[in-house]
């Protein structure tokens, strides 16, 4: 609809019409006008599957929706490292949303995973902005060519659930800008979603809902976003303050209550009607696009096979974290498969993602038929799902019915040539609402485990949880494989791998820790009261590690193949310092190839992962940062080359002082690996002058500029050596590798302010001589 039509219709509104868009007319709709044309918009729950609630039920609850495709939760999902993957999923959701008149899918979850611990982590990507950011962008554009919406959530800082309403983030500048809001900065620029969904809480004193800096100043004015922005569920605090600050429609409706406090606000001149009326006209677009959503539709002959798609993702949504040469299975008589959850398996995450799967398959009956007559496969129940107390505190029946459970299992594991047992975490552990108290199974699982591999050495553990957990027992069995939840046909593929059909190819999104004690924001979460301090700062997940030197159970980007990867011929062909503009973080400053051949004598997928580290610099950086990855994949003897682009903004940390970001002039190292511990290759590149976007890159010299400063600009440090170069006392200051440096402190050089050249030249310079050269540094 063009803007004149929307002005047409502005004109008709009352005011109280006005004030009635803003806020939902129930749980799932916005309110219709019929008088002026306008529709009404439908929305529901996601992000992994399309949770339309049905309307033929009194008060439904979360599982009480229409049956639709179960995909992988995000947390799975984003093990994949395939953005072409988490395309094609977004596209076939917005197919069957479509299909069921849904105008809006409210995700993705684009939430940094600040501790294992937060309870809706499952519906989250990744403890990395980037790897976070890119799959968002990729869901999102895939959603959106089917003319449904998406709804980027939760903005901002919405990592755990303990008060998740009140409790106020306490995060440092740079944290929040290159961690926590860089994940939807990246989705909104590359992707433009068509509404976003502000979080519950607090961020730094202010709501989320009511937050004017995030939603209009760096949300609308600096990204460029031009849709609408939805609050959770009940997050808002001030109606009149959230339409201040940009959130323009309540959800769920207020039965007219906040409508009335808009009109009050208006009449009585606390809020202006040119800001309500901004919010309608954003409202009115998004509402007559997703009305024309057939216009919109891209590759309307392409129809997605959903069941297919969700086996697809889940076999590349799984990681191998241990092989002892027993996967694949080959030529085994007898198989003991143990567990409860081999026959209930979990597969979605707790809570208003819960979706009513189409179909289910089951690994037992699947693993069976992949088998001849000739091969023995038993099932023992081993534990009781619905019995998670302490062992030793079960009741006396409980603990009869526990131990003739585990004793079974055991004779049965003794006497096969290998057994596979199923654990994880339970629902009653990991949900929507409620954070996790540590990072273990259930104690029944974990005694499982090692009293199986006590007496059959050949012991797999398949995992199926939706966040990392402590594998304390990972050395007492031979191979480990991660399923995540991976939906409505986890049990398919995790079958298939195990048999071999399908080759494992993904790779942690998350560090999993040897210890609770061990992870980032151990000392600070949950909180206390309604605060939580973000002490970690910019040090989240596997930067934390790599700064403390704590080597973690399985470290970032980590994931076994079936075969072997080798990497060469790196390759960095640099920009020249005069073809960067360098009010631009945007340019490319180098473009770096290598090659990556398959060893083995298996096809297989590999992750190549592009790190950066910055060396030498003035603030406190991460030993290394995901800045590009790519997922090949190669048959046996099978070469490709991959290439990456190295922008400004690859390189760049935002500085608080001048509110921007900045790339430093000074060496970084490219490192090319498998995993964001297993680096392959390793170069260098070089940055001359500083970039700043959209203004002037030379910084403002003064008489306390430091002389390591100075020495970080080369066009500056050429000036100050050109006026003391004939200078006999200051010679040893000309070049930072002078040996004779007869001052016993470190670092003295480097912070020396040019005022003390007045002090240690002896006269020779003098304040009019320190004017003089800062002048000439400006001006340089």
């Amino acid at each position: 609809m063009n803007d004149t039509r929307i002005e047409e219709i502005m004109a008709e509104l009352s005011l109280e019409d006005k004030a009635s868009l803003c806020s939902g007319q129930g749980s799932w709709n916005t309110k219709a006008i019929k008088k002026t044309g306008i529709p009404e918009l439908l929305m529901t729950d996601g992000p992994h599957g399309v949770r339309k609630v049905r309307e033929d039920i009194d008060e439904p609850g979360i599982k009480d929706s229409y049956k639709a495709t179960c995909y992988p939760t995000a947390s799975g999902l984003a093990a994949s490292w395939n953005t072409e993957l988490v395309n094609e999923v977004g596209f076939a959701l917005g197919q069957e949303a479509k299909e069921m008149d849904v105008n809006i899918l409210l995700g993705p979850g684009a939430n940094i995973k600040r501790s294992p611990l937060g309870g809706r982590n499952f519906e989250y990507f990744s403890e990395d902005p980037y790897l976070s950011g890119k799959l968002a962008a990729a869901y999102i554009k895939g959603v959106q060519s089917q003319g449904v919406g998406t709804s980027l959530k939760h903005f901002v800082a919405n990592n755990q659930e303990f008060r998740r309403m009140t409790i106020n983030a306490e995060i440092p500048e740079r944290a929040l800008r290159e961690i926590y809001l860089k994940s939807f900065e990246i989705a909104v620029k590359e992707a433009s979603p068509w509404t976003l969904m502000s979080a519950y809480n607090k961020v730094n004193g202010k709501y989320c809902s009511e937050h004017p800096r995030l939603l209009t100043e760096i949300l609308r004015e600096e990204w460029g976003f031009e849709g609408i922005v939805i609050s959770d569920w009940g997050a808002v605090n001030d109606r009149v303050d959230g339409l201040k600050a940009g959130l323009e429609l309540e959800m769920p409706g207020s039965h007219g209550i906040r409508d009335k406090e808009i009109v009050s606000a208006v009449k009585n001149n606390k809020l202006s009607e040119e800001v309500l009326d901004k919010a309608v006209r954003r409202l009115l677009k998004i509402i007559f696009k997703a009305e024309n959503h057939e216009s919109l539709v891209a590759d309307k002959a392409q129809v997605s096979n959903y069941n297919e798609l969700a086996y697809k993702a889940a076999t590349e949504s799984m990681v191998l974290l241990k092989n002892e040469d027993l996967l694949p299975l080959n030529n085994q008589k007898k198989i003991a498969v143990i567990g409860e959850m081999a026959k209930n398996l979990r597969r979605q995450g707790q809570g208003s993602s819960q979706v009513n799967p189409r179909e289910l398959d089951s690994f037992f009956d699947i693993f069976k038929n992949n088998f001849t007559e000739d091969t023995e496969i038993t099932y023992d129940k081993g534990y009781c799902l619905d019995c998670v107390e302490p062992v030793e505190e079960v009741s006396l029946d409980k603990a009869k019915d526990y131990y003739h459970l585990l004793d079974e299992a055991k004779e049965n594991a003794a006497n096969s040539d290998v057994a596979i047992i199923f654990a994880g975490l339970t629902e009653d552990f990991e949900a929507e609402g409620q954070d996790r108290d540590n990072l273990s199974i259930p104690e029944n699982q974990e005694v499982l485990i090692y009293e199986i591999a006590s007496v059959q050495p050949n012991t797999i553990v398949v995992l199926t949880n939706g966040a990392p957990v402590e594998i304390p027992w990972k050395d007492k069995v031979s191979a480990i494989l991660e399923g995540y939840l991976g939906g409505q046909s986890a049990a398919r593929a995790i079958s298939d791998i195990i048999n071999g059909k399908v080759n494992p190819s993904g790779k942690l999104a998350e560090t999993f820790p040897e210890t609770i004690e061990d992870t980032p924001s151990f000392i600070n979460f949950p909180g206390e009261r309604d605060r939580v301090l973000y002490g970690e700062d910019i040090f989240v997940g596997y930067r934390y590690y790599d700064k403390k030197e704590i080597e973690p159970a399985y470290p970032f980007g980590y994931g076994l193949s079936y075969t072997s990867f080798r990497y060469d011929n790196l390759n960095i062909y640099q920009h020249s310092k005069n073809d960067i503009d360098a009010r631009d973080l945007s340019e490319i400053i180098a473009e770096i190839s290598f090659t990556i051949t398959n060893t083995g004598a298996r096809a297989g997928s590999e992750v190549t992962q592009l790190y950066i580290s910055a060396e030498n610099s003035q603030v406190r950086r991460p030993i290394k940062e995901l800045k590009g990855f790519d997922k090949v994949k190669l048959e046996p003897g099978e070469s490709k080359e991959i290439s990456f682009n190295i922008t400004a903004d690859d390189l760049a940390y935002y500085e608080p002082e001048i509110a921007n970001w900045l790339t430093e002039p000074g060496d970084y190292q490219v490192l090319i690996g498998s995993s964001s511990d297993d680096i392959r290759l390793r170069d260098e590149i070089n940055i001359a002058s500083p970039i700043t976007p959209g203004v002037s890159i030379r910084p403002e010299y003064h008489q306390n500029s430091t002389i390591g400063d100075i020495y970080q600009d080369p066009e500056a440090w050429e000036v100050l050596q050109e006026e003391i170069s004939d200078n006999p006392k200051l010679k040893r200051f000309v070049s930072f590798d002078n040996a004779e440096m007869d001052i016993g402190i470190p670092n003295f050089l480097e912070y020396l302010p040019l005022r003390n050249l007045i002090t240690f030249t002896e006269g020779n310079f003098t304040s009019k001589d320190i004017d003089r050269i800062v002048d000439k540094l400006n001006k340089s």
